[in-house]
């Protein structure tokens, strides 16, 4: 996403797309519906853990490591294999991004260091800064063209500016746009899903939207599967307005399951308790 332009709130000017209100009114429903949900009220702290779980499942699963949820749930040595790698970062982050809110708005090119870092797991020079001229990039399953060192660092300071400047975007639209950008550039050598993910529920938690963590986009993603993923990305990547408005309908989409999810949760541990 360019950062200049005419508009002084680029983010603001995404909001007023067609079709982008309607899919923020359609996600605030959505989150009022399992906020309001009577269990929410006795067991939220249960219902936010249940969702940072599918959470991570969801992402490694966008990320190539499919597994079923109880088997994410029953293990507890994540250092096999590369998908074991992967759902054991997945997890990580999960449990990382709720630590970070308050780096977030003063300091997002931090955080997002510090996300690379818990995701890799490694202690390579180039592990917790974006990548560098000729450094390649572990991403197979986002085939889009690479961008070089220069514009990935000069979108990331961009991206950074519009964070800590805010503005009256909806938080859905600013945490597509963060999603959609940091999947784009693959700033990092390794694990940028699993980081724009990460970022995307950092930018939900903090924004108030979903405050407690529950509304898991990544079971969305997984849902809606990673063909439909990559093509709303690649209107994204292709900067024109009915492509922004598509990935913003589709992370819209993404939230909204995952608040499904949560309320699925909810009336599950109601029936339980009856």
């Amino acid at each position: 996403m360019s950062t200049t332009g005419a508009t002084a709130d680029p983010l603001a000017a995404l909001g007023a797309l067609p079709g982008v209100a309607d899919s923020v009114e359609s996600v605030r429903k959505a989150v009022d519906r399992v906020y309001g949900h009577r269990i929410m009220r006795r067991r939220s702290n249960a219902i936010t853990s249940e969702a940072a779980l599918r959470g991570a499942r969801g992402s490694a699963a966008l990320s190539g490591a499919d597994w079923a949820l109880e088997e994410v749930r029953r293990r507890t040595d994540f250092s096999g294999d590369d998908e074991a790698r992967t759902v054991g970062a997945a997890l990580r982050l999960t449990a990382e991004a709720g630590q970070l809110l308050s780096i977030w708005r003063q300091s997002p090119l931090r955080v997002l260091a510090r996300l690379h870092l818990v995701a890799a797991a490694t202690h390579g020079p180039e592990v917790g800064r974006p990548r560098q001229a000729g450094e390649p990039v572990d991403e197979p399953l986002v085939e889009l063209p690479l961008p070089g060192a220069a514009e990935v660092n000069g979108r990331l300071e961009g991206l950074s500016e519009l964070i800590i400047t805010g503005g009256s975007a909806p938080a859905l639209v600013t945490a597509a746009v963060v999603h959609g950008e940091l999947l784009a550039l693959r700033p990092f050598t390794s694990r940028n899903g699993l980081v724009a993910r990460a970022a995307e529920r950092i930018v939900l938690i903090g924004s108030g939207l979903d405050p407690k963590s529950v509304c898991p986009s990544e079971v969305g993603y997984a849902e809606l599967g990673r063909a439909a993923y990559l093509a709303a990305l690649d209107g994204y990547v292709s900067g024109t307005p009915e492509g922004m408005a598509a990935w913003i309908a589709h992370c819209g989409r993404a939230v909204e399951m995952g608040a499904r999810e949560s309320t699925a949760v909810c009336e599950a541990l109601q029936r339980g308790a009856a």
